[in-house]
């Protein structure tokens, strides 16, 4: 595994999810207060960006805004319907006030 610096907390909207490229990789970033968690930023039921879709704080999961699958923030797991396949979650960790995704 390899840590890839995406910014800081403050860098990110807590509410929001937004779109960010890693290592050829196009992931989803959505912070809930002090909380930061990333997944691939496509829907496992038809292809679609989940950084367009919306973020249900309190239950911590992102909606795909094509067909409103849910995700779990958490673990990438789907939460509803018409997604059955989970979304890959990437470790995230704290350095030094950095946000760093550990990549493959």
């Amino acid at each position: 595994m390899r840590a890839v610096d995406i910014g800081t907390v403050e860098d990110f909207v807590s509410g929001d999810a937004r779109q960010v490229r890693v290592d050829g990789r196009v992931l989803v970033v959505v912070r809930i207060e002090a909380d930061v968690y990333v997944l691939d930023d496509r829907c496992s039921h038809e292809e679609f960006s989940l950084a367009e879709g919306e973020v249900n704080v309190a239950t911590c999961e992102i909606e795909c805004a094509r067909h409103g699958a849910m995700f779990s923030l958490k673990d990438g797991e789907p939460m509803s319907f018409p997604a059955t396949r989970p979304v890959h979650h990437y470790d995230i960790r704290h350095n030094e006030g950095r946000l760093e995704v550990m990549v493959p």
